[in-house]
C-alpha cells in the first residue's frame, strides 16, 4: 500500500504530469536579447537515489516541424550537434540528476521550444522538460552619452533554475594595455552579504538597479565624467557556471548653449534624405521662378514690340492719306485754273477777232455788189 501511493504522490507534489511512459514537468518560458547567453535547466527531482543513463536536448520551431539534435550525454560523455556545436554545452551535475544546458552566443534562428529528456538506470519512465525560448534584438554593445548625464548598463543572466547569484564583479579600463579598476562587487567583501561596493573615481555614483534574485546585476552610473569612456565588463557567477558581458562608454562633451536659428536646426532635425529632399525643393523652386520671370519679361517685350508696330503703321497711314489729300486738292486747284485760263483765252480771242473782207476777186464775181 505504501509504495503505490508514493508513486501518486510524487508527481502531484514536484508538479509533474504522468504520460505514456512519460513524466512531464510544466514548460516555463524564457526571453533573451541576441548575443546573450541562457540556461535551461532540466533536473530531475527524487527522494530516491537515481542514477541518469541518458540525456537528450531537441530543439523545435514553428517553421520547422522536424526535430533537431542540441545535445545528447550518454556514457559520461555529452556531445553538442550541429549548429549548437560550439555553442550548448552540458553544465548540470550528472551524480545530481540535473541535465541543465547553457546556450550561448542566442541568434534568432535558436527561438523555439526545447526539449529535454532524462532516462534513469532500471527506470521505464522518462523525465521530460520543455522550455519555450523567445529572441528579440540585441542589446546595444555601445553606449553614447553627455558629460553630467545619467546611464543604465544592463547585465542580465537568464535561467529558468531558481538559482542564486554567488558573485557580481564590474570592472572599468579605458584601454587595452591599463590596469583595471573595479568599479562594483557583489557582496562587498568582509561585510554583511547584500550590500554591493565600488571604489575610486566611481565611489558614490554607480547604484546597483537589478534584482540579484532574478540574476539582473545591471548597474547605473551617475554624474558621468569625462574620464568614465572605456570598456565596462559585467561577471555573473552562479557557482561555477560564469557570465559575462562587455559593454563599450563613449562620452561627449555637452555643446554650449547658443542663439538657435532655424538654419542651425536643420542640420540636427533633419535626416540626410530629408536634407537633400529640401535642397532639390528649393532649387526646383528658384528655377521655376526664374523661368516665371523669363516668361514675364518676354510678354512685356512682345506687347511693347506690338503697340510699337501699331503706332508706326498708324502714323504710316497717316502720312500716305496727307499726301493724297495735297495731291487731289492740287490737282482740282490745278484744273480750276486751266479752266479759268482757257476761258479767259477764249474770250480775249473773241475779243481780238478782226472782219475779213473780201478780196477784189470775190467782188467781181459778186456783181451784186
Amino acid at each position: 500500500m505504501f509504495c503505490p501511493l508514493k508513486l501518486i504522490l510524487l508527481p502531484v507534489l514536484l508538479d509533474y504530469s504522468l504520460g505514456q511512459n512519460n513524466l512531464i514537468v510544466s514548460t516555463p518560458e524564457l526571453t533573451v536579447h541576441v548575443g546573450d547567453s541562457v540556461l535551461m535547466g532540466c533536473v530531475f527531482q527524487s527522494t530516491e537515489e537515481k542514477h541518469v543513463t541518458k540525456v537528450d536536448w531537441m530543439f523545435s520551431s514553428k517553421e520547422d516541424a522536424k526535430d533537431e539534435y542540441v545535445l545528447y550525454y550518454y556514457a559520461n560523455l555529452s556531445v553538442p550537434m550541429g549548429r549548437f556545436q560550439n555553442r550548448a554545452r552540458l553544465v548540470g551535475d550528472i551524480s545530481r540528476n540535473d541535465g541543465s544546458l547553457l546556450l550561448q552566443d542566442v541568434t534568432e534562428a535558436d527561438q523555439g521550444t526545447y526539449t529535454c529528456e532524462i532516462r534513469l538506470r532500471m527506470e521505464s519512465l522518462v523525465f521530460k522538460k520543455e522550455v519555450v525560448l523567445h529572441v528579440i534584438p540585441e542589446e546595444p554593445k555601445e553606449l553614447t552619452v553627455h558629460v553630467g548625464d545619467s546611464t543604465k548598463m544592463a547585465c542580465v543572466f537568464q535561467s529558468t533554475e531558481g538559482k542564486r547569484v554567488t558573485r557580481l564583479d564590474w570592472v572599468f579600463s579605458s584601454g587595452e594595455h591599463t590596469k583595471k579598476e573595479v568599479v562594483l562587487q557583489y557582496p562587498k567583501l568582509n561585510v554583511s552579504e547584500g550590500y554591493p561596493q565600488n571604489w575610486g573615481h566611481f565611489q558614490n555614483r554607480i547604484n546597483l538597479v537589478g534584482d540579484i534574485s532574478r540574476n539582473d546585476g545591471s548597474i547605473m552610473l551617475q554624474g558621468v565624467k569625462e574620464s568614465d569612456g572605456g570598456n565596462y565588463a559585467c561577471s555573473i557567477y552562479l557557482g561555477s557556471l560564469e557570465f559575462k558581458k562587455t559593454i563599450l562608454l563613449s562620452v561627449i562633451l555637452k555643446e554650449p548653449r547658443t542663439l538657435v536659428t532655424p538654419v542651425t536646426l536643420i542640420p540636427a532635425v533633419l535626416g540626410g534624405n530629408q536634407l537633400v529632399i529640401i535642397v532639390g525643393i528649393v532649387c526646383a523652386t528658384i528655377l521655376l521662378l526664374a523661368a516665371l520671370i523669363l516668361i514675364v519679361k518676354r510678354t512685356h517685350r512682345n506687347k511693347s514690340s506690338v503697340n510699337s508696330t501699331t503706332l508706326v503703321k498708324n502714323l504710316e497711314n497717316t502720312k500716305k492719306a496727307d499726301p493724297e489729300k495735297h495731291v487731289y486738292s492740287s490737282i482740282s486747284t490745278r484744273e480750276v485754273i486751266e479752266e479759268e485760263e482757257s476761258t479767259g483765252k477764249s474770250e480775249a480771242t473773241y475779243m481780238i477777232m478782226h472782219p475779213v473782207w473780201p478780196s477784189t476777186r470775190s467782188a467781181q464775181n459778186n456783181p451784186l455788189e
